[in-house]
C-alpha cells in the first residue's frame, strides 16, 4: 500500500506514527489531569459526590482573601531565601573544589553524599539531631554556655522554618554544587589563562571570565530551586505537620490539608492553580533577571 506513496508522504506518515504514542501519553497523564484541575477549580465537590456545583470564581476569590493561605505561602518564601543561600554555597564550593586542592574529591563526595540520602531518614536524623531535650544541637549549645539559646527548635514559631530550610540546604546543596562544577569544567581553560595572563586576580577571572559563561547553568540552577521550595512538602509534613499552631504549614501542605481534610477539592484546585501561576511569575522573574546579568 505504502509503495504508492511517495517518499515525502512515508516520510510524513512514519514521523506521525512515532509521535503518536509519545503525544497520547502526554495527552493522557499530563494535558487532561492539568486541563481538569483547572474545571475543577471553579467547582464545589467533596472528592465523594458524584455531583459538582459551578462555583465560578468563587475559590478563586476564597484564596485571595483567606489569610491563612497567605501566611502559608510566606513561610514558602522563607525556604526560598535559604534557597538561594543554598545556589550561592554551592557556587562557592564549585569554585573551591575546581582549582587544584589536595583532596578535593573525597570532600566533593562529602559535600554531595546528603543529596543521595532519603528524605525520610533525613527528617528523622535531624530530628534527633535538632531534640529540644536530648538533641545533639542543644547539647553542643549548652556545653558552651549558650544554655539561653538552647529552645525547642521545631517548637518555636520563629525558629521552625528557618530550620527546616537548614535541613533542605543541607540535602541539596550538594545537587548544586556538582551541577555548578560540571559547568566550570566545560569552561574553555584557553580564557581562563588569557585572563590571568592579562593581570586578572582570581576574584576577577572568577566573576568577568567564568560566571558570565556558566550563566545557562545558573538559571537552571535557580530553576530548580524556586520551583523545590515553592513546592516544598516532604519535610514539614513529617517533621511538624504543619505546626507549631500553623507557623510550619506551606503552601503545599495547605492545599492537601484542604483536599484530604476538609474535602474541598474546588477550593484545592483552585490553590494549586495559584501556586502554579505564582511559579511561573516568579521564575519569569528570576528569568528576566539572570538574562539581564548575563547580557
Amino acid at each position: 500500500m505504502t509503495d504508492s506513496l511517495s517518499y515525502a508522504k512515508q516520510k510524513r506518515m512514519l514521523i506521525i506514527l512515532f509521535l503518536l504514542v509519545p503525544i497520547a501519553l502526554l495527552a493522557m497523564f499530563a494535558l487532561y489531569p492539568a486541563l481538569y484541575l483547572v474545571y475543577l477549580s471553579f467547582m464545589s465537590w467533596d472528592g465523594f459526590s458524584p455531583e459538582k456545583t459551578w462555583a465560578g470564581v468563587g475559590n478563586y476569590k476564597e484564596v485571595f482573601e483567606n489569610k491563612e493561605i497567605w501566611a502559608a505561602f510566606l513561610h514558602n518564601l522563607v525556604y526560598l531565601g535559604w534557597g538561594l543561600f543554598q545556589n550561592a554555597l554551592g557556587l562557592f564550593f564549585a569554585l573551591l573544589l575546581n582549582s587544584q586542592l589536595k583532596g578535593r574529591n573525597a570532600y566533593r563526595v562529602m559535600l554531595f553524599m546528603p543529596y543521595i540520602m532519603n528524605g525520610v531518614a533525613v527528617a528523622y536524623m535531624f530530628n534527633y539531631v535538632f531534640n529540644s531535650e536530648y538533641g545533639s544541637f542543644n547539647t553542643l549549645l549548652r556545653s558552651v554556655g549558650l544554655d539561653s539559646l538552647a529552645i525547642s527548635w521545631f517548637g518555636s514559631p520563629h525558629a521552625v522554618n528557618h530550620v527546616l530550610g537548614f535541613i533542605t540546604l543541607w540535602k541539596f546543596m550538594g545537587l548544586n554544587m556538582v551541577i555548578y562544577l560540571a559547568a566550570l569544567q566545560s569552561v574553555p581553560s584557553e580564557i581562563i589563562e588569557a585572563a590571568r595572563m592579562d593581570g586578572a586576580s582570581r576574584l576577577q577571572t572568577s566573576l568577568r571570565v567564568v560566571l558570565p559563561n556558566i550563566t545557562k547553568v545558573i538559571e537552571l540552577n535557580l530553576f530548580l530551586t524556586i520551583i523545590g521550595t515553592l513546592e516544598i512538602f516532604d519535610l514539614p509534613f513529617i517533621l511538624t505537620g504543619g505546626g507549631p499552631l500553623g507557623a510550619s504549614e506551606t503552601f503545599l501542605t495547605k492545599t492537601i490539608d484542604t483536599a484530604f481534610k476538609f474535602n474541598n477539592f474546588g477550593m484545592a484546585s483552585a490553590m494549586s492553580v495559584t501556586l502554579i501561576v505564582a511559579v511561573i511569575v516568579v521564575l519569569s522573574i528570576q528569568r528576566f533577571a539572570t538574562r539581564r546579568w548575563s547580557d
